[in-house]
């Protein structure tokens, strides 16, 4: 039985040339870059080409990139670093209802420490109302957070709108963007966009787990969450994780190479499975055709069917989806995202997510479509009994 792996916005399969990467330095580039013999400028250089592989793909400058441990650290380290850093300015932050649990529960926190926290709501294709944001925007405002690309529906935000419109607002209001979904999929420009703090992680580009980055501007002062030896220019105390970031730097430069051609045949492999699903019955998507949304994410309702049930049928036969968003835990339970879009009650418990990566073919789109015409109806009588 051949391997269907759609679950890639939970993670990627790592590219075997980041592997072998990981590999050496861990069996010969091993030293401490902090220290000042052979080896340890052996790793330094490692450190060092992979803050330059980074920083190329967003047109930024090196010192701009800070490694830490994945998308969740990178979260946490932007929105309370730059509360920290601004709060006798003002406690008054923004955001949306349908943003990963790294970006709302941070905020959860912040509000026990005193922070206003403001949810913008979204519409049924799950984007924010320019105007509700520009209305929500105060002289107190110092920090909103928008994520890039949504990671249950795959809902694109107009990014640079949104930068554009804080920054005539107030100026002084700093713009987070989670772009955990989307580095890797898009040019992203953070000079152009207004961005000040970009968020991402590794494994979801095809590089190690245990990896991500968080950008923050050079005119940007945020506090540091983990303090002690100053590396990284203070911004992240603590032992390079060498082997990982040279994996995330190499994954990185990737990624980019040929992106056209790569995020085209993400698009046609999702279009491919929308038109299929959609003439299938009692099938509901959520996730649209075309360039506004991602090209990666197929979010549908099953009615009638479990989403659990449908999810393990499916791996039966080889075919790897998810029942939500698996960042949180194995049990992620009802969609916040679902909820906000308007998805109807009978059918947020009948929901998956399909995901692509660049190791996957149209082929696996026709294999799924057939195996989702064969066991639907088996599935349904069965719920009916």
């Amino acid at each position: 039985m051949r391997e269907i792996y759609l679950d890639n916005s939970a993670t990627t399969r790592v590219f075997p040339e980041a592997a072998k990467l990981v590999e050496q330095a861990m069996l010969s580039d091993y030293g401490n870059p902090s220290s000042k013999h052979r080896k340890g400028l052996e790793a330094e250089r490692l450190f060092r080409r992979a803050r330059e592989q980074v920083a190329k793909t967003l047109r930024v400058k090196p010192r701009e990139i800070v490694f830490t441990s994945g998308g969740t650290e990178s979260d946490n380290a932007a929105l309370i670093g730059a509360a920290l850093a601004k709060r006798r300015q003002g406690k008054h932050i923004i955001s949306s209802n349908v943003e990963h649990a790294a970006v709302y529960q941070t905020l959860s926190f912040l509000e026990e420490e005193g922070f206003e926290i403001s949810l913008l709501p979204v519409d049924e294709k799950g984007h924010i109302s320019l105007e509700e944001l520009r209305n929500a925007i105060r002289r107190d405002t110092v920090l909103v957070s928008i994520m890039y690309v949504n990671n249950e529906i795959g809902a694109l935000e107009p990014i640079g709108e949104i930068g554009r419109i804080i920054k005539e607002e107030n100026p002084e209001t700093l713009f987070h963007t989670d772009a955990i979904q989307a580095y890797g999929k898009y040019e992203i420009r953070p000079k152009k966009e207004r961005i000040d703090l970009l968020s991402a992680s590794g494994h979801k580009l095809h590089g190690p787990k245990g990896t991500g980055f968080l950008y923050i501007d050079e005119h940007v002062r945020i506090h540091p969450l983990i303090l002690g030896g100053g590396q990284q220019e203070g911004m992240r105390s603590g032992t390079h994780n060498v082997p990982g970031i040279a994996g995330l730097g190499l994954a990185s430069e990737l990624c980019y190479r040929d992106l056209p051609v790569r995020v085209q045949h993400l698009r046609e492999m999702k279009d491919r499975l929308i038109d299929g699903l959609l003439a299938l019955p009692g099938v509901r998507v959520y996730s649209e055709k075309g360039e506004g949304s991602a090209p990666q994410i197929v979010s549908a309702s099953f009615e009638g069917v479990r989403a659990e049930v449908l999810l393990h049928a499916l791996e039966e036969r080889g075919i790897s989806v998810s029942s939500g968003s698996a960042c949180s835990s194995n049990h992620p339970g009802i969609s916040g995202t679902l909820r906000a879009i308007s998805v109807p009650e009978k059918l947020l418990d009948s929901t998956l997510r399909f995901s692509f990566g660049f190791y996957n073919e149209p082929e696996d789109v026709d294999a799924v479509l057939a195996a989702l015409s064969e066991l639907l109806p088996i599935l349904r009588r069965f719920s009916r009994r």
